[in-house]
């Protein structure tokens, strides 16, 4: 489902409850641009050479995430429906504003980097959109500017008065003339509440005053000189004068609090999308408005019970509070990274410091690529996300549906759409979840086998570890535990195997034949460590045998502890010393 600006905010509370009555809930982003890589001679130049360590990798994608702009995001909510043994899915795609609102008084600057642009371009997505149909967004970090901001303005902290000079004979002939008027009107006996005085232009014959009436230079020397000399009078701003009225503390509250309630609405209004982040990271929903649900993007009121929207979107807080949300991505770390940055704010120096704030917001995070990856050496791994789902849409069971009101991608495609990278992201957690807890029951006890050495142009694959046994099916469960399937690479463009055991194979594209980076925006390439075999072709086995054994298989429960231990919490981080990326002690 495509939520524009416009949808958004009665979309919110439907999306929020849909959150919280989530098994886990998948993410996507498209981004303006990714950290650089060096060029291929460049990367062929450092082979010899040592890997990054996981801190180096977290700086190049932190100084990427501070200097680009998170342009799409894709939202996927699973339910779980144990009784009847399928999973719904409803998945949701936004393009993100990064226009603030200009009265918030907040400065964002953001940039797009060339070939991250031509990419996007490349699978259609619409430069235009975010601009247009963009749902706004605020950080953490500038709400709470925004909002010193304006508690300065209130406390009047902050301004700089008007030195006038010497010379500045205009200047200081319209403050005395000021001055003069307000002491005259001031020695009329009895003045009341209701009494005013209005500061306008001396006369259209002194050539500086208009008729357009007192510029703003002007407007600011009566407001700083009632400021500094008459602190029991107020000055109001009106257009072309100054109206200046006794002080009343009851209307001066009234205004006060008419000031709060408008400014609240702007910040309430302009954080937009990080509401569904509060709602998935625990975090507080009270300045939500149930009365805005009834309101269109262009504040078009219209009706809803609002008893009855009251009570869901309480019931909607309480479980977020109360059940944390699993999130879950594919090769997820630079998303986590860019939306850290986007939705909470300044990224630490340290990535053992981003690990420990990340897993105080998500207390459990699942990295598909890892799931793909375990105990699988990086050039053995084919791991891409498209690549996954083709592989294991055979399987008959976890049955897997999609809501009615969210049918777009069950009968379109649309590669590099952050909505549906976020579906196909759930679909293959689901599915290769509960093979790899059918075919692993102690996943923790796998070790991969020493590799024989393979003859030339070929790799192998172990079947023994649960990532490679996705890869290809033999004819009973047995075998395809214990046989090692030897690969051949060719050099022609599509590369064919006849494995003994396999029932079927079939041909899947591969990646361009030039190594591109710009792949990651969408996490669907298979990353090479050293990117040496970035022209080849990958050959996927089909699951023609393991249709399923009659049984309906679910993914293992969060409660099983030995199963999310080994693959919970933990990020694939190819290219580096370390390899993963751990999110808490295990």
């Amino acid at each position: 489902m495509d939520v524009s600006r416009r949808q958004f905010q009665w979309q919110l509370p439907r999306i929020l409850r849909a959150m919280s009555h989530s098994h886990f809930v998948a993410i996507d982003l498209e981004l303006s641009g990714i950290q650089s890589r060096p060029s291929y001679f460049a990367r062929a130049a450092e082979v010899s050479k040592q890997k990054q360590t996981l801190q180096q990798r977290y700086e190049e994608i932190k100084d990427a995430a501070e200097k680009y702009q998170v342009l799409q995001i894709g939202l996927t909510c699973v339910d779980e429906n144990l009784e009847e043994e399928y999973y719904t899915l409803r998945p949701y795609n936004f393009f993100l504003n990064p226009i603030l609102e200009e009265k918030l008084d907040i400065e964002r600057i953001f940039a797009y980097q060339g070939a991250a642009v031509e990419f996007l371009l490349d699978h259609g997505f619409r430069m235009q959109a975010p601009f247009l149909e963009g749902v706004p967004y605020l950080s953490r970090e500038e709400e709470a500017v925004a909002r010193a901001i304006e508690q300065s303005k209130r406390d009047k902290l902050g301004i700089v008065d008007i030195q006038i000079k010497s010379d500045d004979v205009e200047a200081l002939t319209f403050v005395d003339r000021v001055r003069e008027e307000i002491t005259i009107w001031k020695g009329r006996k009895g003045i009341t509440p209701d009494d005013y005085l209005n500061i306008s232009p001396p006369g259209h014959a002194i050539a500086p005053y208009t008729e357009q009436g007192l510029n703003s230079f002007q407007k600011r020397l009566v407001h700083q000189l009632v400021r500094a000399e008459h602190p029991d009078l107020v000055t109001i701003s009106r257009p072309g004068f100054i109206q200046i009225v006794a002080f009343e503390k009851e209307r001066e509250n009234a205004i006060k609090k008419q000031k709060t309630k408008a400014f609240e609405e702007k910040v309430a209004k302009q954080v937009g999308f990080r509401w569904l982040v509060e709602g998935i990271a625990g975090g507080e929903l009270d300045a939500i408005d149930p009365k805005t649900f009834a309101k269109t993007g262009n504040d078009v009121p219209f009706f809803i019970d609002l008893n009855e929207a009251r009570r869901d979107f309480d019931s909607s807080k309480a479980l977020l509070k109360s059940k944390r949300t699993i999130l879950v991505g594919h090769n997820v770390l630079t998303d986590l990274v860019n939306f850290y940055k986007c939705f909470i704010g300044c990224l630490p120096d340290s990535v053992v410091e981003f690990q420990t704030k990340i897993h105080e917001m998500f207390p459990m995070i699942i990295d598909t690529k890892y799931l793909a990856s375990y105990g699988v050496s990086g050039a053995n791994a084919k791991s891409g996300l498209e690549e996954m789902d083709e592989v294991l849409s055979p399987m008959e069971a976890p049955i897997i549906k999609t809501h009615p009101e969210h049918q777009n991608y069950a009968i379109t495609t649309r590669s590099h759409e952050a909505g549906f990278d976020a579906f196909l992201t759930a679909k293959v957690l689901i599915r290769l979840a509960s093979k790899l807890a059918d075919e692993q029951p102690n996943p923790g006890n796998a070790q991969t086998l020493p590799a024989e050495t393979p003859e030339e142009g070929g790799v192998y694959v172990n079947k023994e570890t649960p990532a490679s046994s996705f890869l290809s099916a033999v004819e009973d469960e047995k075998s395809r535990r214990q046989a090692t399937t030897h690969i051949t690479r060719a050099d022609a463009m599509i590369a064919k195997v006849a494995a003994p055991g396999v029932k079927k194979y079939h041909e899947v594209p591969g990646r361009r034949a030039r190594f591109n980076r710009f792949d990651l925006l969408g996490d669907n390439s298979s990353e090479d460590d050293d990117g040496e075999n970035s022209d080849e072709k990958e050959v996927l086995l089909d699951f023609e045998e393991t249709k399923d054994s009659a049984k309906k298989s679910m993914m293992p429960p969060w409660e099983q502890t030995a199963f999310w231990q080994t693959y919970g919490n933990k990020l694939q981080v190819n290219g580096t010393l370390e390899g993963v990326c751990i999110l808490y002690d295990q």
